[in-house]
């Protein structure tokens, strides 16, 4: 018969941990608590006021927790000895925080540990995994840390560059491969008293761990694979958790219920404790019958669909930043590609004298520029570039309306995909100068890729280059497949050009030709 003792870990919200402790001594089962030790004084007292008299609940041996220190297996270690003696006939210990609340009911939790007589314990190669998404990996073991990261990073990482410049670094004990994974395990009684056997016995175990750095991500996990088969550890976590790519938890609110049931864990960690209504149904859920449900395994790629592909499909709204980094729909953008810059700018701004909408230069090419201000985004190339996008849609918002122009280097093909992929209209003009080698020796020298003083002669094979980029450029444009492409040749008629460039600013036909005979040059 299963017989569970759930091991407690908490440091706030103690009507919550006591609603939960109720709860799961309510159909036999047992808890020990620890409190930690840096909680508000209330926090203990209230804890332990409210479930002082009920005997299946014992209180741990308190020390001061700080996250990734060897405080927390300490007081991992202190409950787990107490639940130990306190009671022999328990068949499983089952590690839970006081975010954590149960998924599936009580009858369903039960029949699945007896049917799946194994521990459960996440684990994986520390060395040869990925599981560590950031911060110091391998230095997690190979020096000591003494000082906390998150609350003396200054000592934390003097040590540790003190240690590496010294030639510190350390083995790990013998015999132990290091295995890492997430700190909540459930261990059947046989692991567990293997497991305090070994560090009882040795002790240099305990001690390495001591100074490792987050050690709860890898103490449990490293010595039950010890101690225990491979065939009787099943490298998963019965506690349903998620993680984003920096390594932050999902917080589960109130409209989390069917996909913490329907997923294939026992609990579920990380529920708000604001989250009042999904606490009620999970109590409910608890103390349900049934011991079978269908489960499936979702949660991580619906997770990566609602978190990494945006609102793709409009599963929900947009966020009033999505809608901001957004040129929209509703707007026109007019580009006009030309490598040479002036002649990019003089045709722009004849365009806007012609009936064209308000225009600026190569916004995202020049480092140099008279833009309005659009809080601070304009002050440089580097953030225009990262946000493209906003800033076209500051600008539209700026000139009241809902067509632009401005002009692109042929090169900077990701700025012009960025608002090809938008969803607003796009119109672009290319504009094709006959580029001469004097040209080409100019603009390397502009670019940095040759002295002032380098020669046509001396040059040659760079000109050749550049030459061949230039016109993989203009290639490139027209396989983007725009729409609306337009093109101008030095040696187009007035005819030819003036029905392009009618075409790219929407004018009559006679108006175009009168623009291309009057304002239209390549020099």
């Amino acid at each position: 018969m299963v017989q569970i003792a759930y091991i407690l870990l908490c440091h706030k919200n103690p009507d919550g941990v006591i609603a939960q402790a109720r709860m799961l001594t309510e159909f036999g089962d047992r808890i020990a608590i620890h409190v930690d030790k840096s909680a508000p004084p209330e926090v203990w007292s209230t804890i332990r006021k409210e479930l002082a008299g009920d005997p299946n609940v014992v209180f741990a041996d308190r020390v001061k927790c700080g996250w990734g220190e060897w405080s927390l297996v300490v007081a991992t270690l202190n409950a787990l000895r107490i639940a130990r003696k306190s009671w022999p006939d328990a068949t499983h210990f089952y590690f839970i925080s006081g975010d954590c609340m149960p998924a599936k009911s009580r009858a369903y939790i039960a029949r699945f540990l007896e049917e799946n007589d194994k521990d459960f314990v996440e684990h994986h190669d520390f060395f040869e995994s990925d599981w560590i998404k950031t911060g110091i990996k391998k230095d997690r073991l190979h020096y000591r840390h003494y000082f906390n990261e998150r609350t003396r990073k200054a000592l934390f990482y003097g040590s540790l560059k003190l240690q590496r410049a010294l030639g510190l670094q350390r083995g790990t004990p013998k015999g132990l491969t290091i295995h890492i994974g997430s700190q909540w395990c459930v261990l059947r009684r046989k692991t567990l008293d293997r497991v305090l056997n070994l560090i009882a016995q040795r002790r240099d175990i305990p001690k390495f761990f001591s100074t490792t750095w987050i050690p709860d991500e890898t103490f449990f996990q490293t010595l039950v694979m010890y101690v225990t088969p491979r065939d009787q550890v099943v490298n998963r976590t019965l506690t349903f958790l998620a993680f984003s790519d920096y390594g932050l938890p999902l917080v589960f609110h109130d409209d989390h219920y069917d996909l913490i049931r329907t997923q294939p864990h026992l609990f579920a960690r990380k529920v708000s404790e604001n989250a009042l209504n999904l606490r009620d149904h999970l109590r409910a859920l608890y103390s349900q019958k049934f011991d079978r449900m269908v489960t499936a395994d979702t949660a991580g790629a619906l997770y990566a669909y609602v978190t990494q592909r945006g609102r793709i499909g409009r599963r929900y709204g947009e966020r009033f930043w999505e809608r901001g980094g957004k040129i929209g729909r509703d707007s026109e953008m007019l580009v006009v590609v030309c490598k040479k810059y002036h002649v990019g700018k003089r045709f722009m701004n004849a365009a806007r004298r012609a009936g064209g909408p308000p225009a600026h230069g190569y916004v995202f090419d020049e480092d140099s520029g008279v833009l309005p201000q659009l809080g601070g985004i304009e002050t440089s190339k580097p953030k225009r570039g990262r946000h493209r996008r906003a800033v076209l849609r500051m600008l539209l918002e700026y000139h009241g309306t809902d067509r632009l122009m401005i002009c692109l280097d042929p090169s900077n093909f990701e700025a012009l995909r960025d608002i090809r992929d938008d969803q607003c209209s796009l119109r672009v003009m290319e504009l094709r100068t006959h580029i001469d080698d004097e040209y080409l020796l100019g603009h390397a020298k502009r670019a940095g890729l040759l002295p002032e003083e380098a020669q046509m002669a001396d040059s040659i094979p760079l000109i050749r280059t550049l030459d061949r980029q230039f016109k993989d450029d203009s290639n490139a444009l027209r396989d983007l497949g725009l729409t609306h492409l337009y093109a101008l040749n030095p040696e187009d008629s007035a005819d030819l050009a003036g029905e392009q460039i009618a075409r790219f600013l929407d004018i009559p036909f006679g108006d175009g030709r009168d623009f291309a005979i009057s304002e239209l040059t390549f020099d």
